[in-house]
């Protein structure tokens, strides 16, 4: 008898696909009842919240196109945008990012995952995109949810700029398309923030805390008298930039740099954080981050990556800062547009800018301090030439200008031109656009030095 003998090749394992893991990630996100509850949150309330606001009497004039929620639905979006760059963006980060890869430290899974997938690089793959998917999700919500909330209460009207220009509604709806657009960089940025610091402080959820953390900061140091290189280097500075596609012509290029930045520092942190997961050891179920070697890995870089780029910007750019000109040029250009929209009001009859010859003539500190920088201090009279009217008109505004160039001018006199809120047209009372109004002051200059 012929014994035969089989031998059966062994097959080999592989690693489970990205699509995969990817769609395994995502719907472990998504069955999380917090972020079920936030994406609720994201594609409902910020409609209902433009669409309340926009109803009342009071509207929020401290917030940036706040005073313009009774003209048009196109302001509501641009003053959540307002909010969701200083409270909103960085907590959703947090919550969606920062706690993706600790998450699986505390539970102890690590293991499970890795004979799942058998592929620590894929893992990694996986969690940032399924991080980014959620995140864009819930941007989106909120762009769209507080559109259609204030374009549903107040209407499809034109958007008055930063100065004082009229934007047409498809204009104003391709700016805010914009203006959303380029707040996803400094996004994506504290979103990497957020995976460097669940990969690096291990089962410790203090990752969840450095979004908002690091976006307090760079608050913070926006509201210093810090040179405009460092400003523009810092990735939260893209949440302050997109002002500058709301004037005529647009202030491209702080935007351009902010956008740039805040995707350098995305990518750097991610790959930091790639490095470090890598280089972790899932044998050790006491694991509790990289210690000095998470900083060194993660901090360093970073800040090399900011004083570069102070160089590079410092070196590429001439800026002189918020200067005495150029506040008073931003202020006479803004006023001429806004008295072209009151003389529509009040029908009477039309005169362009260039006929206007508006100037306007400020000083800070009542000229005992230096004429330029921020502050609440600065005085201006503007002063302006009907035709066929041998006296030039004159009106008084109080400024109180920004570290990132924006300013509130306050009319205070004459009457019947910007001291009170309310103009008596044909139809009724109606808001005065020379009373209080927004403008923006470009801080950095379009030449180059090279």
């Amino acid at each position: 008898m012929t014994t035969t003998t089989v031998t059966a090749s062994a097959t080999p394992v592989r690693p489970v696909s990205v699509p995969r893991s990817y769609r395994f990630e995502l719907v472990k996100l998504v069955s999380q009842w917090r972020i079920r509850l936030l994406v609720l949150a994201c594609w409902i309330l910020p409609g209902l919240f433009v669409a309340g606001v926009s109803a009342q009497n009071t509207l929020p004039s401290d917030t940036l196109f706040g005073r313009w929620m009774h003209a048009t639905g196109w302001a509501g979006p641009l003053v959540m945008l307002g909010f969701a760059g200083t409270w909103a963006l960085p907590l959703l980060t947090s919550v969606v990012a920062g706690d993706v890869f600790a998450a699986e430290d505390r539970l102890g899974t690590w293991r499970h995952l890795l004979v799942a997938v058998r592929s620590p690089r894929r893992i990694f793959v996986a969690k940032v995109l399924a991080s980014l998917t959620v995140i864009l999700l819930l941007v989106t919500g909120l762009a769209c949810s507080s559109a259609v909330g204030g374009l549903a209460s107040v209407g499809d009207q034109p958007l008055v700029g930063l100065d004082g220009h009229l934007l047409s509604p498809s204009g104003a709806a391709g700016r805010v398309l914009l203006a959303w657009v380029a707040a996803l960089a400094p996004t994506l940025a504290l979103a990497a923030i957020g995976l460097l610091g669940s990969v690096a402080l291990g089962r410790s959820p203090t990752g969840l805390l450095l979004p908002p953390l690091v976006a307090l900061g760079m608050q913070v140091a926006q509201m210093l008298p810090l040179p405009v290189a460092v400003r523009l280097a810092l990735p939260g500075y893209a949440f302050l930039s997109w002002n500058g596609l709301f004037t005529a012509p647009a202030q491209l290029a702080p935007l351009l740099i902010g956008v740039a930045v805040s995707l350098a520092w995305a990518v750097l942190a991610t790959v930091l954080a790639h490095l470090l997961f890598l280089r972790r050891d899932f044998t050790n179920l006491a694991y509790d981050g990289g210690g000095r070697r998470a900083f060194t890995v993660g901090v360093l870089p970073l800040a090399a990556l900011t004083v570069l780029t102070v160089a590079g910007i410092a070196v590429a750019t001439d800026s002189t800062g918020l200067t005495q000109a150029k506040v008073q040029s931003s202020l006479a250009t803004t006023f001429a547009h806004l008295y072209r929209l009151q003389t529509e009001q009040l029908h009477r009859p039309a005169v362009t800018e260039a006929r206007l010859r508006a100037s306007a003539a400020c000083t800070k500190s009542d000229g005992q301090a230096a004429q330029q920088g921020a502050g609440n201090d600065w005085r201006c009279v503007v002063t302006w030439h009907l035709p066929g009217v041998p006296v030039a008109g004159t009106a008084v505004y109080q400024l109180d200008v920004g570290s990132d160039g924006r300013f509130v001018a306050d009319g205070d006199g004459p009457k019947e031109v910007n001291g009170y809120f309310l103009v008596r047209t044909s139809t009724g009372d109606a808001p005065n656009p020379l009373w209080q109004f927004d403008g923006n002051v470009a801080l950095l200059d379009t030449t180059s030095k090279g």
